[in-house]
């Protein structure tokens, strides 16, 4: 059983049953079908100074550690991804600091970015489109781990609330306030960073 093997529709269930009787071969095929997808959650959620491959690493040791507990109420891959996001999130938890976005260090391209969205208040359709996920970056990095998690869950990947739900298993009351709460900072580091470039 390869990887390559994947059809539209496995029976996941059957495979992770013989992973968990000690099959090596339906355990790497887990781990072949679902490293692309772990990587991708990894990589859009990765804390400073992590390294993708050890995270990834460290979602399968989990995964595969607690597969007893897979009751198969989900999808696999779905209980793969929310062991991913919490291992994520668990790590951006642990990074206690935050730092502050200060005009001083945007990039040009920032500065730019920055512009370009003060002339969108003043004209409709600006001649220009500048690329500003540098000071997203940054400025998703002032929110604390939570928010961070949610704002790209939402706004980057553009998921539902309920997918946000799911994948990180909070109420979707709580993906909503903190969704509220994140873009209120958000909006207060930009419009303070919009104060320097005037």
């Amino acid at each position: 059983m390869n990887p390559e093997d994947l059809t539209a529709d496995p029976d996941w269930n059957e495979i992770v049953e013989r992973a968990r009787n000690g099959d090596e071969t339906a355990a790497a095929w887990l781990v072949g079908a679902l490293h692309g997808h772990v990587l991708r959650i990894v990589r859009g959620h990765l804390p400073r100074g992590a390294d993708e491959q050890d995270l990834v690493q460290e979602v399968f040791m989990k995964a595969f550690g607690g597969i007893d507990g897979f009751l198969g109420l989900q999808p696999f891959p779905n209980w793969v991804a929310r062991i991913a996001m919490n291992t994520c999130y668990d790590h951006l938890r642990r990074q206690k600091t935050r730092p502050e976005v200060r005009f001083a260090d945007l990039s040009a391209e920032d500065v730019e970015f920055v512009e370009s969205i003060m002339e969108r208040e003043e004209e409709p359709a600006p001649a220009r489109e500048v690329d500003g996920m540098g000071l997203v970056e940054k400025l998703l990095a002032t929110l604390n781990p939570r928010e961070r998690m949610v704002m790209r869950l939402l706004d980057l990947e553009k998921r539902s609330l309920k997918e946000v739900s799911t994948l990180t298993g909070w109420g979707i009351s709580k993906v909503k306030v903190t969704a509220m709460r994140a873009r209120r900072k958000l909006n207060d580091n930009l419009k303070r960073l919009e104060g320097g470039v005037r």
